[in-house]
């Protein structure tokens, strides 16, 4: 197998995610019709150089060079193709904001890996992709739906393999995400976690979990509401975000059937009808705004393609 030439181009999409997904800490995310869009191509230069152009006005604190997230998962690929690094340009336009709990290194690491894959004419397989996604990213909740869409459950089994389930999402179903202009990152979220939690706190999640599954199934939305309860994260990380807890109230009393942290936050994810979708993204806005926070809130439906890659034809 060879480098590709220089100046060959490839377009890649990856869907935004949002993981933790109500009793779901660490195993379930679904991806979420936000996407973020790249193009990729081959450039003279050293192996190590990458140049990044932003092209929109989120993300222009990201910078380029061989540490960047996005040329650290494609050299995975080149490592596990046997092919000698090259040098990479990526032209991006994010929908998915930076630090808000919406993937947004998820699809950093997807795309490096779907595009340099891409460029090499998909040496490796998309389960060989997953395998270096989670890797990379350390767990699966945002990388696995970001690369196969839908709802994702995602766990090691006994065999030490990660085994992936995607559940069913009844099509009824919406999520309006309020997404702040505050930043959280994930290690921040990390650290106010406790080492243990007492067994009631994890034998509720499970109980809940379950519900939330057949909820969204079905698409009943008294099991989605008893669903949408998490005790091994949220109560930690809800004192991070500012007007958190005014925000999901608001987005219950505006008709949500449930409310959560997305990911590690700062967003905020409500599960509902369509029809109420505009009454609970106005609540949701104006109930930060009452906290002094700026936000928009979207009316997004579940993105079940997952990332994909196009040649660039121009």
């Amino acid at each position: 197998m060879t480098q590709p030439p220089i100046g060959k181009k490839v377009l890649v999409e990856v869907p935004s995610t949002t993981a933790n997904l109500g009793p779901g800490f660490d195993c379930l995310g679904a991806a979420l019709g936000l996407k973020n869009h790249f193009s990729i191509m081959r450039i003279e230069g050293a192996s190590e150089r990458f140049e990044l152009i932003m092209e929109s006005t989120e993300g222009n604190h990201l910078r380029g060079g061989p540490e960047n997230l996005f040329y650290r998962a494609a050299q995975r690929v080149w490592q596990t193709a046997a092919i000698e690094p090259f040098a990479l340009e990526a032209r991006v336009k994010l929908a998915v904001p930076p630090a808000r709990g919406l993937g947004s290194s998820a699809t950093a690491i997807v795309a490096g890996l779907v595009g340099a894959n891409a460029l090499l004419n998909d040496p490796l397989s998309k389960e060989k992709l997953l395998e270096l996604a989670i890797d990379i990213e350390g767990h699966p909740d945002n990388v696995v739906p970001s690369l196969l869409g839908g709802l994702c459950f995602t766990a090691k089994a006994a065999s030490q393999r990660w085994r992936v389930v995607k559940c069913d999402w009844d099509k009824s179903i919406k999520a309006v995400v309020a997404i702040p202009s505050l930043r959280l990152s994930t290690s921040e979220a990390r650290r106010v976690m406790p080492k243990t939690v007492p067994v009631s706190d994890a034998v509720m999640n499970l109980g809940a979990l379950t519900m939330l599954l057949h909820g969204l199934r079905t698409g009943r939305s008294d099991l989605i509401t008893d669903g949408m309860h998490d005790r091994l994260h949220e109560p930690y990380r809800w004192k991070l975000i500012k007007g958190g807890p005014t925000v999901c109230q608001a987005a219950i009393e505006a008709g949500a059937f449930g409310c959560a942290i997305s990911g590690a936050g700062p967003s905020i994810l409500a599960l509902c009808k369509e029809d109420k979708g505009k009454a609970i993204s106005q609540a949701m806005v104006r109930a930060w705004e009452s906290e002094g926070v700026a936000s928009r809130a979207p009316l997004l439906s579940l993105q079940t393609m997952g990332s994909s890659w196009s040649p660039d034809k121009q």
